[in-house]
């Protein structure tokens, strides 16, 4: 069964990145303690305004979702976090959570994480009512299934207002407007990508299994600016001085999924022991195996980036 979710956010969050109008955000949440689970990565997620604003306003396609340290939400998405700053985003934890102590700089708390891709907000004359079944007390949203009255009556109203020619969203894949409903295919952003990268292997890099995350880098295989998408299969958890050598093309993946350093790293820096040592060492897959390293995409680094 499809569903959808609706979340309360407040105004200041829905301004700032209607204003941006980025390809991904981040709906955050100032507790990091549960993990959500209320709908599936494809299906939709709106939000609505605090009260007396009882309207839904935007949404987007829900990716992933994560709870992981402040600074790392603050680096992958920026701004998309519906702040100009990581200062701001500090201060409004702070009091969400009614705790002083996240002020202080050298705090590093867990935010929970909603990742949304291809985000959509409507001007005021598109806001929806809330649904007739929303409770004043409901303090961070609820889910609806698109099999029953309601549900499907809201992903009517969002599909139509999704096909209006003066909204251009980031959809990739547009809701049909009079289908039935679907999941629909996250087109992921770099944030979006790092998370989801990250979560999938573990939050291990994928050759020494370390685990300190400020460290863990989620690398491209296929870089970005070659043409390589922002999909988990086309990219690895490796420790940060790992992903330098990797992008620069020193050391490499083979076909049968073995680390490879190049004789160049020796020739260039007369050095790198520590490196050879770990040369012919397995690469641990993702816990998804749908997420597991594209064999074209190794294929092209070996190709177009080794340096042999």
């Amino acid at each position: 069964m499809v569903r959808l979710y609706i979340a309360v956010t407040d105004r200041s969050w829905f301004d700032t990145l209607s204003a941006l109008s980025p390809d991904e955000v981040n709906f955050w949440q100032p507790s990091g303690s549960t993990q959500f689970r209320a709908i599936r990565p494809g299906e939709l997620f709106l939000f609505k305004l605090h009260a007396p604003n009882n309207f839904i306003v935007g949404g987007g396609i829900f990716s992933h979702a994560s709870n992981v340290p402040l600074s790392m939400a603050w680096e992958a998405f920026g701004q998309k976090n519906g702040v100009s700053s990581l200062s701001e985003m500090r201060d409004r934890i702070g009091r969400y959570r009614r705790d002083q102590s996240v002020l202080d700089p050298r705090q590093d708390p867990i935010v929970g994480c909603r990742v949304l891709t291809q985000p959509f907000f409507w001007p005021r004359d598109l806001w929806l009512d809330a649904p007739e079944s929303w409770k004043p007390n409901i303090v961070s949203g609820k889910g609806f299934d698109l099999g029953e009255a309601e549900g499907l009556g809201l992903w009517q109203a969002v599909t139509e207002r999704l096909a209006e020619p003066k909204l251009q969203s980031h959809l990739y894949e547009a809701p049909v407007r009079y289908g039935a409903p679907h999941l629909i295919a996250p087109r992921l952003g770099q944030g979006a990508f790092r998370l989801a990268v990250t979560d999938g292997y573990e939050r291990r890099c994928a050759l020494t299994d370390e685990k300190t995350l400020p460290i863990l880098d989620a690398t491209h295989i296929r870089s970005y600016s070659d043409g390589g998408e922002h999909e988990p299969s086309n990219g690895l958890l490796l420790r940060t001085d790992i992903h330098r050598l990797f992008d620069l093309g020193y050391v490499t993946v083979s076909s049968d999924g073995h680390f490879v350093v190049g004789r160049r790293l020796k020739a260039d820096f007369d050095n790198g022991r520590h490196y050879y040592e770990l040369h012919g060492q397995a690469i641990r897959p993702p816990r998804n195996t749908d997420a597991a390293p594209s064999p074209a995409a190794l294929e092209w680094h070996r190709e177009n980036r080794f340096l042999g």
